[in-house]
């Protein structure tokens, strides 16, 4: 069995992705290949790996390089995990839409930031795709590249042979977090969650068959609880469900929280620092060093990643649930057709299989359509290299919406593609 990780250079997800497939239970790759277009990085987390693969003694296969089409030959399981440009379009995304006055906390997901994302990562996931239908026709694709929905909607439209899954770890860390703000033990913590990529939902949340939502509305009223947390505690206290995707974040999904400074102060939210991000692969680099130069052995704790999760479920034939985001087959059926939604998944066997939600709550709904209209039109802009299509993706997110006029975003969204020619193709 061969994992082929697309996006190596992503060092931090890629250390975990490597320690997972070395963990001591479960089952252990034949070959893993490594593929980035950085050298610099693609080497270091390559000497991770393989110290890794030494110190475990499993004989698994690693090769390390640039060549997509070389990394994916024989896989049968494609991890993706790319940002094309890397960080050098950063500044464009965040900058651009600062200076006129829409303050995003990520912008990887939607707005201005997580569409331009998507429209730069697209050709090459398309390209990926249709090397697997080449060299790797058994192959399936385990998504972890943002924008995730927006990602996993293009591919379903343009290459739907090729088996896609989006898998994220929101669902995971929230639950554990939750578990945490009631005192309840996390095993003993029961919950359903159904949505949209960074926007689902608690919908059931239970200890012994007890309804926890209770307890955690008046855990809420902790005025140190609720500083944590402040916005997915708002957005509960108003729409009745709990969020999977953290404050930071969920607070640019909505034009509710950073239109003006002193809502952003008044919940705690910080505009995005640039200069932190020009430093964190040093940071993460510099970790990974300290460990290779260390006599003590290499991490060996699995994380709580879906990845290996489903590899394992389907090597070895042992069903396990998930979350996963896949089309809409009338799974959520209050949702559009053909939009990515993020459901409970059942993987064994004979692959990954989705669960039927049926129809959220209407204001739950209502609040993941609210990004669903601009990611359609952020896939056919990302498809068919559609201007208007573009500007009107962007006019439609609910931040910029709340801050700028429709002239205003079209200059803003022509400003950003100019910036941003050189990873563009389908807009030349």
């Amino acid at each position: 069995m061969k994992v082929a990780l697309i996006g190596a250079g992503s060092v931090a997800f890629s250390r975990r992705l490597v320690i997972d497939l070395m963990a001591d239970a479960g089952v252990t790759p034949d070959a893993i290949a490594l593929m980035d277009v950085d050298e610099a990085r693609l080497e270091v987390i390559g000497r991770y790996a393989q110290r890794l693969i030494d110190e475990r003694g499993t004989g698994t296969e690693l090769e390390v390089t640039t060549d997509t089409r070389a990394a994916v030959t024989g896989a049968d399981y494609v991890v993706m995990s790319i940002r094309v440009g890397g960080s050098a379009p950063r500044p464009a995304d965040i900058g651009i839409p600062l200076k006129y006055g829409v303050d995003q906390s990520v912008g990887d997901t939607i707005g201005p930031g997580g569409i331009f994302q998507g429209l730069r990562n697209a050709p090459a996931l398309l390209a990926v795709a249709d090397h697997m239908r080449a060299v790797a026709p058994r192959g399936i694709i385990l998504q972890h590249s943002n924008p995730m929905a927006i990602n996993c909607w293009l591919m379903s439209i343009a290459r739907p042979d090729i088996p896609h899954y989006g898998l994220c770890h929101s669902v995971q860390g929230t639950s554990k977090q939750l578990a945490g703000y009631m005192d309840v033990p996390y095993e003993e913590l029961d919950y359903w969650v159904a949505g949209i990529n960074h926007m689902s939902w608690f919908l059931r949340l239970e200890r012994h068959g007890e309804d926890l939502y209770p307890l955690l509305r008046q855990r809420m009223e902790d005025q140190e609880i609720f500083a944590k947390d402040t916005v997915r505690f708002e957005i509960l206290r108003h729409f009745g469900y709990f969020v999977t995707e953290s404050t930071t974040h969920m607070s640019e999904y909505t034009p509710w929280f950073r239109d003006r400074r002193e809502i952003m102060d008044e919940f705690g939210l910080k505009s995005r620092d640039m200069e932190k991000l020009d430093f964190r692969w040093d940071a993460l680099a510099q970790k990974i060093e300290e460990e290779l130069a260390s006599d003590n052995s290499l991490p060996a704790t699995r994380s709580h990643e879906f990845t290996v999760q489903i590899i394992e479920a389907i090597e070895s034939d042992t069903p396990t649930q998930v979350n996963v985001s896949v089309p809409n087959t009338g799974l959520i059926s209050n949702l559009p057709a053909g939009c990515a939604v993020e459901v409970p998944c059942m993987a064994d066997g004979r692959g990954v299989h989705p669960c039927y939600v049926g129809a959220l709550p209407p204001q739950l709904a209502a609040l993941n359509e609210s990004n669903i209209r601009s990611q359609a039109l952020a896939v056919q802009a990302a498809l068919h290299g559609d201007r208007d299509a573009l500007h009107q993706a962007i006019m439609l997110d609910p931040l910029t919406g709340a801050v700028l006029s429709l002239r205003e975003t079209r200059a803003m969204v022509d400003e950003m593609l100019e910036a941003q020619r050189e990873w563009l193709p389908q807009f030349a």
